[in-house]
């Protein structure tokens, strides 16, 4: 086989590997509560509505069967890469991080040329090479969220006792910004900023909800809602949420700590043949060669890559504890 042709479809199987990965990885579909919650807050209509529209788009999607669902999931979460920054709180703009990327592939070939790789890997090198800012995105990412989780039950302390002292919800809400640090501060500072413009409170949480995908977030927003709506002491309900976060927090350290070594095995499995691969190739290249130049070689990676997604995802579900 023509090694342009094997490279480009090494190539393609490596992004279609790491795709596959992010997307079941990133699964965020919501359960029956959180789509309670959401018709609550206002971000989906009722099971009953009467709105044509919709009711079209779901037959249509429902006719057009279930790989279009995930075609149309996919889309809408590319759809949502400016979200996806400003989540992350990037310093750099995205067409800056895609011209990064598209640079450090470039570099990521030239180290496989330097170092007289063979063709075909030049691709997948330059892959691995470029999806760096990606990864370093997502770890920024995923470290202002949980820290924003974990702020929170303070933030929600912290406007209960102002509400029980005489202050509105907004007060309540500057109080957060003045004391609270990093991200949470930042975040209900904008809120509050769109509340001074003339936005009601409750669509001011509702924004700040999507920016911050948060469950216990959801469940505040929610109360609010229903105290504009029904009454209620707001305060208590606030502490009540605060303390049922705060142990859902402590059930999910003692998850951690019983599936870590099922979490530290996973990572061991999936990096050791790949870090073999290597290994070998430099201890001895013609042997690892035959794996490309020969047609039982090409349909035994190919079979290894399945299993490597299929065990990951595997050890992802029995380690990965919804609380």
């Amino acid at each position: 086989m023509d090694p342009v042709i094997l490279s480009l479809i090494v190539f393609v199987a490596v992004v279609a590997m790491v795709s596959a990965l992010a997307y079941v990885f990133t699964n965020v579909d919501s359960t029956k509560a959180e789509d309670r919650l959401d018709v609550f807050t206002g971000q989906k209509s009722a099971a009953g509505s009467t709105n044509n529209s919709i009711v079209k788009d779901e037959l249509i999607r429902e006719g057009m069967g279930g790989l279009s669902v995930v075609f149309n999931k996919l889309v809408k979460k590319l759809s949502n890469t400016r979200q996806f920054f400003e989540q992350a709180d990037s310093p750099i703009r995205v067409d800056t991080f895609f011209i990064i990327s598209m640079v450090l592939f470039g570099v990521g070939v030239l180290l496989a040329w330097i170092g007289r790789a063979p063709t075909h890997l030049y691709p997948v090198v330059g892959l691995c090479v470029g999806i760096l800012p990606l990864g370093w995105l997502w770890m920024r990412r995923g470290r202002r969220l949980n820290k924003f989780a974990v702020q929170l039950p303070d933030a929600l302390e912290l406007i209960a006792r102002a509400l029980r002292s005489g202050h509105s919800l907004g007060s309540g809400l500057t109080v957060v910004v003045q004391e609270m640090p990093d991200p949470t501060s930042q975040e209900f500072g904008i809120a509050c900023e769109e509340q001074n413009l003339g936005i009601p409170i409750e669509q001011t949480l509702q924004n700040m909800l999507k920016r911050i995908p948060n469950m216990d977030l959801q469940f505040f927003v929610t109360a609010v809602v229903i105290q504009k709506q029904a009454g209620g002491d707001m305060a208590e309900i606030l502490e009540k949420i605060g303390k049922i976060v705060r142990d859902r927090f402590r059930i999910m350290g003692q998850v951690q700590a019983l599936t870590g070594e099922g979490r530290i095995s996973g990572v061991v499995l999936m990096v050791l043949p790949i870090a073999l691969f290597f290994a070998v190739y430099y201890l001895n290249q013609e042997y690892i060669m035959l794996l490309f130049t020969e047609e039982l070689g090409r349909k035994m990676i190919g079979v290894a890559a399945f299993l490597q997604v299929l065990g990951a995802i595997c050890i992802n579900k029995i380690v990965k504890i919804k609380i």
